[in-house]
């Protein structure tokens, strides 16, 4: 039995590993070099070989499908043009796109959707130096990825991009009926060696944070002391209304809903959220102020600048956090809290707007706020000892 090595397309620069292999030489007229060179973005040699393989598998069928284009254009007497000698008729622009997806998806849609699209469609044309979706062709989509990189994004930034890139073309192509397929689509993206992680803030820290909020006792501190005790997204804080907060209830809580100025990222984000310790104390002095939003500083009738309150929030709390905390942390936090007191995963999920797995937790209202509200007083106790 004779044993056939695999060829091995990657090799080790640096500590990190690098994609390498050479362009066929029936195709090269159709590249600008000879040779293929991509980091892999890893230092594991096993992940190297996987994504080496994986990406050698993709070229091979991309250089076949030029071999048959070829092959059927020299039978037809077809030349393809350079962009610049395209009939006008025949050219769809990127912007052109992008002023459609908006039309047809933007409906109800906040500005973060439009903000996101604009700036990955923005990316692609710098990166391939021109606007014309009907001149793409497959390898744009690896310039695009190797572009991205270049930039300093890591590959879930990178994947979000292309994620908003991709239906921006998809749309074009089914709308206008254009003789073109999504370069984008499938696209190899290799995954980070590390990531970042969003740890909780130890419960110590979390007291010496809850209590500088106090001290301090201003509308930035109220928001970080709201979502101490509660675990709201920043955004669904960010964007109350005063009356939103029912301290006249019998059980003092926060009626999240929805609002023009800022949706909810699911249904399950509807809730009604109990107040205890440091949070009662921000909602009592929110209302206090008699405001129609509870955070004039970050929110109005047009919009919910929960960017611009992160930026902020996390530049004061960096030195008093550990490394890698953030504002998000705080509902890393009480979700590890309630597990410590035992509470039931169902009852978690309600309180911080998860969406619990299963057809039967569909049914019925809900949990009481009485009920919820006990276990967030545990986890108040819990903290205090």
């Amino acid at each position: 039995m004779v044993w056939v090595r695999s060829p091995v397309y990657f090799y080790k620069r640096n500590e990190t590993f690098y994609f390498s292999r050479s362009v066929p030489s029936d195709l090269r007229h159709r590249f600008n070099k000879k040779k293929i060179e991509v980091s892999l973005r890893t230092k594991s040699e096993v992940k190297a070989a996987k994504s080496a393989a994986a990406l050698s598998e993709r070229l091979e069928r991309y250089w076949d499908s030029l071999r048959m284009e070829m092959v059927y254009s020299k039978e037809l007497g077809l030349t393809t043009l350079p962009p610049s000698q395209q009939a006008s008729h025949d050219v769809f622009t990127m912007s052109d796109a992008l002023a459609l997806y908006h039309r047809l998806k933007g409906k109800g849609k906040t500005k973060l959707f439009f903000e996101a699209s604009e700036r990955s469609i923005r990316y692609l044309s710098e990166c391939l130096g021109h606007d014309n979706l009907t001149a793409l062709e497959i390898s744009d989509a690896g310039r695009f990825r190797d572009y991205l990189f270049s930039k300093g994004m890591s590959s879930s930034s990178v994947k979000r991009v292309f994620s908003s890139v991709r239906p921006v073309v998809n749309i074009a192509i089914k709308e206008h009926g254009l003789a073109a397929s999504n370069v984008f689509s499938g696209t190899f993206i290799p995954n980070d060696e590390v990531k970042n992680q969003r740890l909780p803030i130890p419960d110590d820290v979390l007291a010496v944070v809850q209590e500088e909020c106090r001290h301090l006792d201003d509308e930035p501190r109220w928001l970080i002391a709201l979502i101490s005790d509660t675990g709201m997204r920043l955004a669904e804080a960010a964007g109350l209304l005063s009356e939103d907060i029912r301290l006249d209830a019998e059980i003092p809580h926060i009626n999240l809903c929805k609002h023009a100025w800022r949706t909810l990222k699911t249904s399950s984000s509807q809730r009604k959220i109990p107040l205890v310790g440091s949070s009662l104390w921000a909602a009592e002095k929110i209302v206090q102020q008699g405001h129609q939003f509870a955070f004039p500083k970050y929110c109005n009738e047009q919009k919910c600048s929960s960017n611009s309150a992160s930026a902020a929030l996390n530049k004061w709390l960096k030195p008093r956090v550990p490394y890698n905390c953030v504002i998000h942390s705080f509902r890393h936090s009480l979700r590890d809290r309630l597990r410590a007191v035992e509470c039931p995963a169902d009852i978690i999920d309600a309180i911080g707007g998860w969406t619990t797995e299963g057809v039967g937790h569909s049914y019925g209202t809900g949990h009481n706020v009485k009920v919820m509200h006990n276990w967030l007083r545990k986890t108040e106790l819990e903290s205090n000892n």
